[in-house]
């Protein structure tokens, strides 16, 4: 998915002859900390709400209050892990995407694009969640693959969480089952780490079968 396919048409553009005081009214009505700024339809800039609330006279307009702002935005060609990059290293509420020609065409918000990836792919299809504590030098998704699809399933998507202090990385699976035991098991008999799992596992389902027997019982 490509950043101009992220645009939501919710949230306008200021304009840079706005004051302080409309950005900020902008900004509460949208639930939102930053905006794109214009002026003639190019792109000036961004803004924050904390960088308003730094200056003293909110009356006066965003070009006589701002020399320069960060031209911090996406291009509409780049790809939506591009944009969350971008969005994650400057802690932005709003990311402008301009075109090739560095054109103003729209503007996408955390908000919004959590909602089409939560609505998209693997993520709203059932199934159990898996996360392994591997040695970075023995990381291999090939052989993850090869002990998930060894117990008959399917790993639906993937992503690894790495530190530059840290010599393990930790990769989360989405399996197309909701009973891990067996997977479990099989990771650990090849020495992996498991750190975490979400699943519906066959010891739940009896706990649950007790639990209702009981109350049964209780109402008779």
């Amino acid at each position: 998915m490509r950043a101009i396919d992220l645009i939501t048409d919710e949230i306008p553009p200021l304009m840079h002859t706005d004051t302080g005081e409309k950005a900020l009214n902008w900004m509460e009505e949208f639930k939102v900390s930053h905006l794109p700024v214009l002026k003639d339809g190019n792109f000036v800039g961004i803004i924050s709400e904390s960088d308003i609330l730094d200056k003293m006279d909110m009356e006066k307009t965003l070009d006589k209050l701002f020399q320069h702002l960060p031209r911090v935005y996406a291009l509409g060609t780049d790809h939506i892990y591009q944009v969350l990059s971008k969005i994650a290293e400057a802690k932005l509420s709003v990311i402008p995407i301009l075109d090739e020609k560095e054109k103003y065409i729209g503007c996408t918000t955390v908000q919004h694009l959590m909602s089409l990836i939560a609505n998209t792919g693997s993520i709203k299809e059932n199934g159990g969640i898996l996360v392994l504590e591997v040695a970075s030098v023995d990381y291999s998704m090939a052989q993850i693959g090869q002990i998930v699809e060894s117990n008959d399933a399917k790993i639906l998507s993937s992503y690894i969480m790495s530190s530059t202090d840290s010599t393990t990385i930790e990769v989360t699976l989405k399996i197309n089952k909701v009973d891990l035991d067996r997977i479990i098991r099989t990771f650990e008999r090849y020495d992996y780490v498991i750190k975490a799992s979400f699943q519906k596992s066959s010891y739940n389902d009896d706990m649950q079968f007790r639990y209702d027997a009981l109350m049964n019982y209780l109402n008779l």
